[in-house]
């Protein structure tokens, strides 16, 4: 395991660069900064999780990539591209599932490709196949509120597999959840991971769920938001509960638990 404050990733090219970014937000009695010069590349098809004190700009840093925020300064770039505002290519699932009530779990997964103008038998192949990819098939004709949450957050998942985006971008998907149903769509995300090497950027305020995931460990500092630490998870895959009781998993663990928990105050 290696720990370091190199933000780069060197195993494949950046998929997403951020390029000393700040980020304001106007408050009475002054702006509030939420981040303050972050830089860290993302390389394609890796999975990495960002975790960090409360208010520390994980939640910021992913609106950023998004494309739903612009930054105060700096850049922020997909493909060397700057980011403009949201694209296609990146899909966008947060803690709260969004779907619409009135639709079946296969109209909430063809809805972004009904915006996309497909034509209706190239979306209903492209939904069935992610409705299968999240384990849903059975309950495709389901309305939401049949649905447990669990069930729920898997349909906004497939929503977002639908419309075949390069980067997923998951703020908290899982954080509502009970902690069986948690551990499953972990799994899950990862079997459909392995499968499709999409680029994942995961928040999460979950220590172990971040070591259980990602190929390296995002620490930010507290506020303002800055990279604090990087922490390489070097634990093969496929990730499974074996290796989430071993003593390897426990030491990355602790580490990246200290590094949240502990930080030295900003000088």
């Amino acid at each position: 395991m290696n720990a370091s404050l190199n933000t780069s990733s060197t195993k494949t090219a950046a998929k997403i660069s951020f390029r000393q970014v700040v980020s304001r937000f106007p408050m009475k009695g002054g702006d509030f900064t939420a981040l303050d010069g972050v830089s860290l590349d993302i390389g394609d098809q890796e999975f990495v999780t960002v975790v960090g004190p409360s208010g520390c700009g994980k939640s910021t840093l992913l609106n950023l990539a998004a494309g739903l925020v612009e930054p105060s300064a700096g850049e922020v770039l997909v493909d060397g591209a700057h980011v403009t505002g949201p694209g296609p290519e990146r899909g966008v699932i947060f803690q709260q599932y969004a779907l619409f009530p009135w639709l079946t779990v296969r109209g909430n997964v063809e809805f972004g490709l009904k915006l996309a103008s497909l034509p209706a038998d190239e979306r209903r192949r492209r939904a069935e196949r992610a409705i299968d990819l999240v384990g849903l098939s059975d309950f495709a004709d389901a309305l939401p509120k049949t649905l447990s949450g669990g069930m729920k957050q898997r349909c906004a998942i497939a929503r977002a597999y639908a419309v075949d985006p390069e980067v997923l971008l998951m703020d908290e998907p899982f954080g509502a959840l009970d902690a069986l149903t948690r551990v499953q769509l972990q799994d899950q995300l990862l079997e459909t991971w392995t499968r499709d090497k999409r680029t994942v950027m995961f928040v999460t305020h979950d220590v172990d769920e971040a070591v259980y995931l990602a190929r390296r460990v995002i620490v930010m500092a507290a506020r303002p938001g800055r990279v604090h630490r990087i922490i390489d998870v070097d634990l093969p895959y496929p990730r499974t509960e074996e290796l989430r009781l071993s003593p390897e998993f426990a030491r990355i663990r602790n580490d990246v638990w200290h590094s949240v928990y502990h930080q030295a105050p900003a000088a």
